[in-house]
């Protein structure tokens, strides 16, 4: 395997997708990817960071939290939350959502009797189910959108947060794109880890890029070293909109 030519990185390549987007890829491939996750998130993600700076400070010790993980996937990241929340004495009730029936289906066998609740959904079937959540999240989801599902992911997660929504993606860099490509090398192979994950950074936004693209009501905090974290905070709209 040979490293990847370093590619033009000034504009958002939207045209190529990921393959474990496709329906029709290899499964074991799939599964393989889904359970290097836990690795992958733990080294790149940052988000023991984001759970400290961003969602304990909200948590309240006299009630039962609630949190929706959109486009979940394998889930680990709802998993190192919720362990997270547990060892610091708060109670927290997770939906893990994704539409992607292979998704569900290894998240549910690999985690069939723990204390998260696992939906087949889109953001949007739980705004016509009325449902809200203290906190919204999302890992990794952004650069896959298009502008009007990006849009549509923003407008729901609006609806749906009573507290705080993050929406934590890669923040596009030529550094971060030749350290994963250059890092990735030696292993995961089997799986689309480093192919998808080079695509993920070309499709990712930059810091100034994600806050045009952002609806009104949303601010990027850029996380060291190549993350972008969308937010929205619902107190803030109370306070602008009383009505």
């Amino acid at each position: 395997m040979r490293i990847t030519v370093l590619p033009r990185l000034q504009d958002r390549d939207e045209a190529t997708t990921e393959r474990m987007d496709d329906p029709d890829c290899d499964l074991a491939m799939l599964h393989r990817t889904y359970a290097q996750f836990q690795l992958v998130n733990r080294v790149v993600a940052g988000w023991q960071r984001t759970y400290r700076h961003y969602l304990r400070p909200v948590l309240r010790r006299d009630r039962i939290n609630t949190l929706l993980d959109i486009g979940a996937g394998g889930a680990d990241v709802t998993r190192a939350i919720s362990r997270w929340a547990q060892r610091d004495g708060f109670a927290l009730h997770i939906t893990a959502a994704d539409p992607d029936e292979r998704a569900h289906a290894w998240a549910t066998h690999r985690d069939p009797a723990g204390d998260i609740d696992y939906q087949r959904a889109l953001s949007s079937d739980l705004v016509k189910q009325d449902k809200t959540f203290d906190l919204v999240i999302s890992n990794h989801l952004l650069h896959h959108l298009p502008d009007t599902a990006l849009q549509g992911l923003l407008d729901d997660s609006k609806l749906l947060a009573r507290v705080r929504a993050i929406h934590s993606d890669i923040r596009r860099s030529r550094t971060a794109y030749l350290l994963f490509s250059v890092g990735t090398l030696p292993f995961f192979s089997g799986s689309f880890i480093r192919e998808d994950g080079l695509i993920s950074i070309r499709r990712s936004y930059t810091e100034n890029e994600l806050r045009t693209a952002a609806s009104p009501g949303w601010r990027v905090h850029a996380q060291r070293p190549w993350r972008n974290l969308l937010i929205y905070d619902a107190a803030a709209r109370t306070a602008a909109d009383p009505h």
